[in-house]
């Protein structure tokens, strides 16, 4: 018969077997249950070189600049900084001030305007002084369009003093109206006294003449006008653009400037493909000794120019840019999302960013991070997702790491 400390022992061993099992449930419940801990990624920003400066080949008189629509770095300049002459670039205010004014829809036409006596005498006024003329007569009647026609494409002085005048009454109520406008628009480099640019204190920066291009082309009634070749009016007929350079290496616009004692001028646009992506160069030549000699060194401009734009491939789609390594073994790779592609200028630099969150377990193409580019003053950028899914390590490695039970692993 067993003794009393025989059954003490048996009551201390199963005790003590109660105890092993309940710990080694507790133990089993609280590994196969606690959160693995989250893993920071290994990034890698890309090094994405700078492209080379190029050498733009400049006139070698009067002033010039040159920018390109959305590339600040295109911005340059030469020449003659001050404010000279820009004769019938003048109209180019004339006709974004008087839209201010009389604001056209594209496609409209406008209200009728009849010519009067005063029309007449306008025409004779700049037919004394040497000026571009179209003929006129009391009676005639013309549209706002019709006007803006024959003051851009025609560069018809008399026409574009009665555009003017019928705006705002007179002369110095329009040149009021425009110092007030080109105030408004930064445009300081830029005065006018008169809507035609025949008078020579109608002077502009070229730095300033290439904003009012921008400008000009952001205008959807004056951007068609100034890349027609050719226009028609009533009473008029048909006629010729100034722009001898029109359709030829991109030019589509912008306005031509004669003006005697000073020389030729041209404020112009052109448009390329780069990359896929369209590119606007604004850019103008003033005080050249006529058109042919500007139209020649614009051309080269051009193209000096258009030779410092590069297409830059900033992401792959599917390129890596980091990884995550779980203590259990698995790795994935985080790749981008999108290609980002873009154009660049010049000595541009590209500086790249990677961000991406901890993870501990996580879907193939998450969403776990983003990489960025920024260019000048843009950002582009694509999500980062995994390569491929990181899973739970499962019960057999949890049973040998209890460290996952306090947030070790």
């Amino acid at each position: 018969m067993p003794t009393p400390a025989t059954y003490r022992r048996r009551r201390v061993t199963a005790l003590l077997v109660i105890l092993v099992v309940v710990v080694a449930g507790l133990y089993g419940a609280l590994t196969l249950l606690a959160p693995v801990k989250s893993v920071a990624a290994s990034v890698a920003a890309p090094a994405i070189p700078a492209t080379a400066a190029p050498a733009v080949t400049w006139p070698g008189y009067g002033a010039s600049a040159v920018g390109a629509v959305g590339f600040p770095a295109a911005t340059a300049a030469s020449g003659r900084t001050d404010a000279v002459p820009m004769a019938s670039i003048s109209k180019v205010v004339t006709a974004l001030v008087v839209l201010g004014a009389k604001p056209l829809k594209a496609g409209e036409a406008g209200p009728g305007i009849t010519m009067t006596a005063a029309d007449v005498a306008l025409y004779s006024h700049y037919l004394a002084l040497n000026g571009d003329v179209v003929t006129v007569r009391a009676g005639y009647t013309f549209s706002e369009l019709d006007l803006l026609k024959l003051a851009l494409i025609k560069s018809a002085n008399n026409y574009a003093g009665s555009l003017a005048n019928w705006a705002f009454g007179s002369t110095d109520a329009f040149a009021a109206a425009a110092t007030a406008w080109l105030a408004k628009n930064g445009l300081t480099g830029i005065h006018v006294v008169e809507p035609t640019g025949i008078d020579p204190r109608n002077v502009g920066t070229a730095s300033d003449l290439v904003k009012l291009g921008e400008l000009a082309l952001q205008n959807p009634v004056i951007a068609p006008i100034v890349a027609s070749t050719t226009g028609d009016a009533p009473n008029v007929g048909g006629f010729a653009n100034t722009n001898n350079l029109l359709g030829k290496d991109g030019v589509d616009g912008i306005k031509t400037g004669t003006l005697d004692g000073w020389g030729a001028n041209l404020l112009f646009s052109s448009d390329h493909r780069v990359g896929g992506t369209t590119v606007t160069i604004v850019g103008v030549v003033l005080g050249g000794r006529d058109h042919a000699t500007i139209d020649a060194d614009i051309r080269t401009l051009i193209g000096t120019v258009l030779a410092g734009f590069h297409p830059v491939t900033l992401a792959e789609k599917g390129q890596a840019f980091g990884s995550y390594a779980t203590a259990w073994g698995d790795t994935a790779k985080l790749v981008a999302a999108k290609k980002v592609a873009t154009v660049v200028w010049g000595a541009t630099s590209v500086a790249p960013q990677v961000t991406a969150r901890p993870v501990a377990t996580a879907a193939r193409g998450a969403t776990v991070g983003t990489v960025s580019f920024t260019i000048g003053g843009t950002t582009l950028s694509t999500p980062l997702e995994l390569s491929r899914r990181i899973d739970d390590p499962g019960w057999g490695w949890r049973l040998g790491h209890p460290q996952v039970v306090f947030g070790g692993v």
